[in-house]
């Protein structure tokens, strides 16, 4: 069964926040969310707006399009 939008995105910003070495404590810190935000979209608990996206890509060093597209390798080996 192919995880959700939502699934998916969170666990891409798990794996680049742990990529930088940043807890979830940091990072929302970083963001200005609260740890407990940050915990429900790394979860996919919760449905980020763009805006929060934003963000989230910024405090990452990178664009919204950036981060979307390092969403894609993942979807693209679970269609294999």
């Amino acid at each position: 069964m192919k995880p959700s939008l939502s699934r998916q995105f969170g666990e891409c910003v798990r794996a680049l926040r742990t990529e930088a070495g940043l807890s979830q404590v940091e990072f929302g810190e970083r963001c200005g969310f609260y740890q407990t935000y940050l915990s429900r979209i790394e979860n996919g608990h919760a449905n980020p707006t763009l805006n929060a996206i934003e963000v989230i890509a910024n405090a990452l060093g990178m664009t919204v399009f950036d981060l979307f597209d390092r969403m894609r390798p993942a979807a693209v080996a679970r269609k294999k």
